[in-house]
């Protein structure tokens, strides 16, 4: 992973984590009970404030999730495989987040941790929209990381200029 990548992904985790606490003392504050529970929350934002809303997505969808630091709530937008690739078989391979136009790669975000690859189908959680709107086209593929060209596609997410 490049240092900018490393870089960018820290920040997004570091800004993420920072906004959460914030709104989890806010809720405290406000007596607010938050269950701890409820990992999808796509139903309580509209779906045309995320950040993903100008791009045509191909085997993607967006979702709400929250993750859970320190036991406080941080919710974020996320592009997820949709249920028809998730319930795909794959074996013999890693997912991977893929710019072929620059041939630069993304990360995922697998639990807290932001991940170059993943293994199963339900770990492709992308958050970096910056690096998906600095590239036309992103793809993730399924296969050998080092092989890009060779690799299957799985999905897309396209941003028109």
């Amino acid at each position: 992973m490049s240092v900018r990548n490393a870089f960018r992904a820290t920040a997004i985790v570091m800004a993420t984590a920072a906004l959460g606490l914030g709104l989890a003392s806010g809720a405290q504050a406000a007596g607010t009970a938050v269950a701890p529970a409820a990992r999808d929350v796509s139903a309580v934002a509209p779906a045309a404030d995320h950040p993903f809303e100008a791009m045509e997505l191909d085997g993607l969808k967006v979702k709400r999730l929250t993750m859970w630091p320190a036991g406080h709530p941080v919710s974020f937008w996320a592009l997820v495989l949709d249920d028809r690739r998730a319930g795909e078989k794959y074996s013999g391979g890693k997912f991977f987040v893929y710019a072929p136009a620059t041939k630069e790669f993304g990360w995922f975000l697998n639990t807290d941790i932001v991940q170059r690859t993943v293994s199963h189908p339900g770990q492709v959680v992308i958050v970096d929209s910056d690096f998906l709107r600095s590239h036309p086209r992103v793809e993730v593929r399924y296969g050998n990381p080092d092989r890009p060209e060779k690799a299957r596609f799985v999905a897309s997410a396209t941003t028109w200029m």
